[in-house]
């Protein structure tokens, strides 16, 4: 047998225990003299509301026999350490039990509490009663309390509760080739180019000195590395109000957007994880032929939905339905037999077409270009010509007018002004002629040339 002493060994349980108690001291805020805990001062205060509500009645005569247990032994419902607090991951609904100037105390249900920091809800502060949904950061083993957060908001980071898919807030100090450095509550860490925005980025320059909040998408404590995404955020933000969007979408409500993206034939505006597509021709009453005199990337504006396919998950936008129509006024200017000037705005096989003012145009057909067969129209107008038009016929309510150019050219001209009537009651005096008419036969002499000669 060996003589070893025993003295230097200990028992495999007594080592974790050590181990255990210097990472608790070690990550645990020392609590100033004199200070309170949380679950303490909520504790005294329940204890105070339930004296108040039993005042006057015979509480020995309600007593319930606890069998040795105590309130905060019934409560303890929570591990200690913090184990098993990652399986409540997700959403999770809270009822508000009580607000305090710096934390909102949550009823999560099973006998289970939390707090929230107060920060985080901004000036929309909830009340008692109300239903909130938050997601677990960390358990506090000094308040024996569940350290929720809202829904999406950024919570205080350090390398003890950084962890994949926790929300941050990410100030962007230095450009990098492949992306941004970015600092999170004092903790260095980076942000691929590819995962800034939704939309490519070209120039990571304009995010520099700006916070942004973004989703852990890897951390390694012991490297001290830290990847963070805003592009997966707002992937998931889009997502979760996309469902949203398509419930409440209906033909000739007017929303709020945002321009995603301008194409040659319009624009993608974002109504809230849902795009919808605003032509060019319903942009505005004047015809258009750049999309980017009329909106531009980013821009927020109001639109009205025109047409919804569910099926195909595509919607019709217009802006130009939220503005008066000059055609709505048309008839007061124009009527039909008018004549008219205006710009030839574009050209088709079949005909011209003609803008009388903004937003007001009318059609020429081929057949109404020249008295003559017309085989190319072009051969007769030019864009941008100014060209004198006769309305044929004139439709407000649809929008539709024709002219005729052959027909403004047959016009007859506007008879000359009269003189003074003063002037035309002079007579007219036809001067005497003096020289005999030359020419015809008549009374003339037959043989004007004279006899030939002889």
């Amino acid at each position: 047998m060996s003589n070893r002493p025993k003295s230097g060994f200990t028992r495999p349980h007594e080592s974790d225990e050590a181990i255990d108690s210097a990472l608790s001291a070690a990550t645990s805020t020392p609590k100033r003299e004199g200070e309170v805990s949380l679950k303490r001062q909520w504790d005294d205060e329940l204890e105070k509301e339930l004296q108040e509500a039993l005042e006057g009645f015979d509480t020995e005569a309600l007593e319930v026999p606890r069998k040795g247990r105590s309130r905060s032994a019934d409560r303890a419902h929570a591990p200690q350490d913090g184990r098993g607090q990652e399986e409540r991951q997700g959403v999770q609904q809270a009822k508000v039990v009580g607000v305090r100037s710096d934390v909102v105390f949550l009823d999560l249900g099973a006998k289970s509490e939390g707090i929230v920091p107060i920060d985080q809800f901004g000036e929309n502060v909830p009340a008692v009663g109300d239903m909130i949904e938050v997601v677990f950061d960390r358990f506090d083993r000094e308040e024996g309390l569940l350290v929720m957060s809202v829904k999406g908001a950024a919570v205080e980071a350090s390398w003890e509760n950084l962890r994949k898919g926790l929300v941050v807030d990410a100030r962007v100090t230095k450009v990098n080739k492949g992306g941004v450095d970015v600092e999170v509550d004092g903790i260095r860490g980076f942000m691929p180019i590819s995962q800034i925005d939704l939309n490519r980025v070209d120039d990571a320059a304009t995010f520099l000195n700006q916070k942004l909040r973004a989703v852990v998408t890897d951390v390694n404590v012991r490297e001290k590395n830290l990847v963070v995404s805003r592009k997966e955020l707002l992937l998931k933000e889009r997502e979760e109000m996309r469902e949203k969007t398509w419930a409440e979408l209906e033909e000739g409500q007017v929303r709020k957007g945002t321009v995603r993206s301008l194409k040659d034939f319009g624009a993608f505006v974002d109504l809230g994880g849902v795009d919808g597509l605003l032509h060019i021709s319903d942009m505005s009453w004047v015809r258009k032929k750049d999309v980017a005199d009329v909106v531009r990337p980013g821009q927020e504006l109001e639109v009205k939905v025109l047409k919804i396919d569910r099926d195909t998950k595509k919607v019709s936008l217009g802006l130009k339905q939220l503005i008066a129509s000059p055609w709505d006024t048309a008839d007061q200017r124009y009527d039909r037999g008018m004549v008219v000037r205006g710009i030839v705005t574009k050209l088709m096989d079949f005909g011209a077409f003609v803008e009388l003012e903004p937003g007001v145009e009318g059609l020429i057909h081929i057949s109404e270009l020249s008295p003559k067969r017309v085989m190319r129209v072009r051969d007769v107008v030019q864009p941008e010509q100014e060209v004198e038009v006769k309305i044929l016929e004139i439709d407000t309510d649809a929008k539709r007018m024709s002219l005729s150019l052959k027909a403004a050219q047959l016009e007859p001209a506007a008879a000359p002004e009269e003189e003074d009537d003063a002037e035309d009651d002079v007579p007219v005096v036809k001067p005497v002629r003096k020289v005999p008419l030359k020419g015809g036969l008549g009374d003339a002499d037959p043989n004007p040339f004279g006899s030939p000669p002889k």
